[in-house]
This record gives structure tokens, C-alpha cells and sequence, in this order.
């Protein structure tokens, strides 16, 4: 335990200015709820913590009454500043699974009323939202638009390019449920496919090409273990974007991506919330690029 706690201090020391915690798909209630409920506990202990991220399917199944109020009351535990975005859980599937028991879409006006509830829940103005963190401009997007199982409606990418156009000169960082096309290898049958990629591709690729300042980009949805090699590897970067992979809780062993926010570089430590450790093989730096 003494081992651990001089750990976490020499770990937190390193990285002084600004601490955010990501979780990757919480799927709440899903499985290993104990589990989930201890990272929080795990969290609250870290007194650096400046704000903590979920990344979307912050529902487990389909986004039903009973689970957003479980997920308000799960996330009720947590002491940091908690920022939140959708993901295709939330509100894109029918209460009702299909005569096969599988998730089946939902009629728009059942999948618009559950992004009203999303935001309900989490007292949102709007879905998507950006926040200023020193010198850094923290973007978030929500899924929006049922074409895709991630994708961002016209009308959220209109802002999103404007946020970008206003704060040309600050540093940015994208929270988004999906991740950018190709910055995963095709570990498996679904990696790099249309609706496990940031939609719509064209569109955020010309945004991306248009805005050097926009450098970090952090997702889920994928559920990429942190024991898969392309979790953190050169395959991550696309264009002058490093793409930052988040694994979801509902794994036996739950990790979490920690941002060290500096003055001029972004660290990125992953840990093992099972072992109570850091894992230094997946140690990142990013930095912050010169536009």
C-alpha cells in the first residue's frame, strides 16, 4: 500500500497543472456495477482531479427512463466536475428489442426525445458544448444524427467549425464516442467500419485539414482493450490529430486514460483501476503543435 501511495504521488508531481480523467463507455448499470462504482470511489481519492469525461453510452442498453435515472445516480457519487457526451446507447435504439432480441432503431421522435432526456439528466443547454482550460480549448461533441451510430448532425457541425474559427489560436482538444477512420488496425470485424468511425468522415476531414490547431482527439465506442497493441501506437495519428482510445467499463478490468494538461504538451497515462496501477509501457506526450 506504502509502494502504491508513493506511486501516485511521484506520478501526480510529474504532472502539476491539469488532471482529466476519461472513462470510455460506461454502459451503466451492465456489468461489473461494483466494479464501476470503485472507480469513482478510486477518483474521488485523487486530489488533482480537475474534471473527469464519460464518452458516451453512459446507458447500457437502449436509454430507457430507469436507466438514465440509474446513470444520474451512479455519476451522483462522483466529487470532480463531470463532463458528459452522447453515444449511440443513449438514445438511438427502441425500448424494445426485435423478435430476434436485438436492439432495433427507434422512430426519430423516440430517439429525439431521448437526447432531450440526456440533457435533462445531466442539466445540458445543449448537447454539445466546448469549455476553455487554461490555454486549451476542450470541445465536446455529441452523437446526434441516427444515420450513422455516431455521426454529428449539419447542424452541430456548422458550430463545431465555427468554435474552431473563433478560437483558431488555442490549442484543441475533441471528446467525441467515436474515433477517427483508420487510427485503429482491423483487429477485428468491425474496427474502421462506417458506423464505428466519426461520421460524417468527408466532412471532419476537411474540418481537421482546415484547423492545425486541433491536435488531440479522444474516443470509445470501439471498447479497444488497453492490452490491444493499436490502443496506443503510430496507427493513432491522423493528419496532425493524435487519436486517443478509451476501452469501455464493462470489462472485468476497467481502465481509464488520464490528460496531464501543460503548457506546452498533453501526457497521457492509462490505469489499471483492478491493480491500482499505472501502466508505463502506454505512456504518451503529445505536443502541443506550433501553428
Amino acid at each position: 500500500m506504502i509502494k502504491y501511495l508513493l506511486g501516485l504521488c511521484f506520478a501526480f508531481s510529474l504532472y502539476a497543472n491539469m488532471h482529466i480523467v476519461v472513462l470510455g463507455d460506461p454502459h451503466i448499470p451492465g456489468k461489473h456495477l461494483d466494479a464501476k462504482e470503485q472507480v469513482l470511489e478510486q477518483i474521488n481519492r485523487w486530489s488533482d482531479v480537475d474534471s473527469v469525461v464519460a464518452m458516451g453510452d453512459l446507458c447500457s442498453m437502449t436509454g430507457t427512463e430507469e436507466e438514465y435515472a440509474t446513470v444520474k445516480a451512479y455519476f451522483s457519487k462522483l466529487h470532480k466536475p463531470l463532463y458528459v457526451i452522447t453515444g449511440n446507447h443513449d438514445f438511438i435504439y427502441a425500448d424494445e428489442l426485435d423478435n430476434n432480441g436485438k436492439l432495433q432503431h427507434a422512430p426519430r421522435e423516440i430517439q429525439d426525445e431521448k437526447l432531450r432526456r440526456f440533457q435533462k439528466t445531466f442539466d445540458l443547454p445543449k448537447l454539445y458544448y466546448s469549455v476553455e482550460k487554461e490555454s486549451y480549448l476542450l470541445i465536446f461533441l455529441s452523437a446526434d444524427n441516427p444515420e450513422h451510430l455516431a455521426q454529428l448532425s449539419a447542424e452541430q457541425l456548422s458550430w463545431f467549425e465555427n468554435e474552431l474559427k473563433t478560437h483558431s489560436k488555442m490549442p484543441t482538444i475533441v471528446f467525441f464516442h467515436a474515433p477517427l477512420g483508420h487510427t485503429l488496425e482491423n483487429y477485428n470485424h468491425w474496427a474502421n467500419t462506417p458506423n464505428f468511425i466519426a461520421q460524417p468522415k468527408e466532412t471532419l476531414h476537411q474540418i481537421i485539414l482546415s484547423n492545425p490547431q486541433l491536435f488531440l482527439w479522444v474516443s470509445g465506442h470501439t471498447h479497444t482493450s488497453a492490452k490491444e497493441p493499436s490502443f496506443a501506437s503510430s496507427i493513432n495519428r491522423y493528419e496532425q490529430v493524435t487519436n486517443i482510445h478509451n476501452s469501455d467499463m464493462n470489462k472485468e478490468t476497467i481502465w481509464s486514460n488520464s490528460l496531464f494538461l501543460e503548457e506546452n504538451r498533453v501526457r497521457i497515462q492509462t490505469y489499471d483501476h483492478q491493480t491500482h496501477q499505472w501502466i508505463p509501457s502506454l505512456e504518451r506526450t503529445i505536443l502541443v503543435p506550433k501553428f
